[in-house]
């Protein structure tokens, strides 16, 4: 569906996107996760056929992306970041604008399929430019779907919208996902695990983890995660278990205290031999999955 081998794009002296390879499927949920100014909105622009790019190869649908194939972008809806919108005009003026550019055929029942698709139908006859971000980031969307694109490129969706927005686009999101093959740029890590089935991290130009979410833990190699809780009392417990590895707090109350042991293996009975020793009484103790915040962190710091 989409493939990328290699991919090296330069501005100038600077380095953007270094030898980037990865491949989707049609049907996957892609989360492409990076901090601000990894490269991910010049890898996506690069698929997408905006920009060229200074070497590799971008497919899509096997076919080389470039300027002697056109046609490659009849395949992609491309929500861009900060979506350029004409405010002077009505939405559905707008939708019409996009839809001759694209050569739409049947444009009024695009028009109203889509604007119900994106719930806008209420707001066709209001000029963009009244319109809330979040009604405007729909519009958006509406308009990468007129041409009923098989893949759809989202890049930073939920950037500058209050809670509620942010929730109604997931939702929108998540409906679109049932029929499309779906790439989500975003630095937001819930974004990701809200909506995604497999996570790319680009970190510096460079991919530093292809997988799906559950299977992400294991890109920081030797790193075991212990949740321990702990009676409270005299005793300082991150002296009691300071040998093991890591210690954190994770909560405390008047009763107990979490914990969290990040050590280089399996330490389950070291911990519990420190209990005995030190006379504090353990409650509860099991591994902990590690989050993708943990993992972003640890794999971009």
């Amino acid at each position: 569906m989409v493939e990328v081998k290699n991919l090296t794009k330069y501005y100038g002296n600077v380095l953007a996107v270094d030898n980037v390879s990865f491949r989707i499927e049609k049907g996957e949920v892609i989360g492409f996760l990076g901090p601000n100014g990894a490269g991910k909105t010049t890898t996506l622009r690069i698929i997408t056929g905006f920009i060229p790019q200074t070497s590799g190869e971008v497919y899509v649908n096997g076919i080389p992306v470039s300027e002697e194939n056109p046609e490659t972008k009849e395949f992609i809806g491309y929500l861009p970041e900060n979506n350029p919108l004409y405010e002077n005009l009505l939405a559905k003026e707008y939708l019409g604008f996009i839809a001759d550019v694209r050569g739409v055929e049947n444009k009024k029942e695009r028009i109203d399929y889509v604007a119900e698709k994106c719930g806008i139908t209420d707001v066709l006859n209001r000029f963009i430019g009244e319109l809330s971000k979040g009604y405007r980031q729909r519009v958006g969307l509406a308009a990468a779907l007129l041409h009923d694109p098989e893949i759809l490129i989202l890049d930073e969706p939920t950037s500058g919208l209050d809670p509620n927005q942010v929730v109604e686009i997931r939702n929108l999101i998540r409906e679109l996902e049932k029929d499309k093959t779906v790439i989500i740029s975003t630095h937001i890590l819930q974004e990701v695990e809200a909506l995604s089935t497999r996570v790319i991290i680009i970190h510096r130009g460079r991919i530093v983890a292809d997988d799906r979410i559950e299977n992400l833990s294991g890109m920081v190699e030797g790193k075991e995660l212990l949740s321990v809780k702990i009676k409270k009392s005299k005793k300082d417990p991150l002296k009691v278990f300071s040998d093991l590895g890591n210690v954190g707090i994770i909560k405390e109350d008047a009763q107990e205290i979490e914990l969290s042991i990040e050590s280089a293996g399996d330490i389950r009975e070291e911990v519990f031999k420190q209990c005995v020793d030190n006379g504090v009484v353990l409650l509860e103790m099991s591994r902990r999955r590690r989050s993708l915040e943990e993992i972003f962190r640890e794999l971009t710091r």
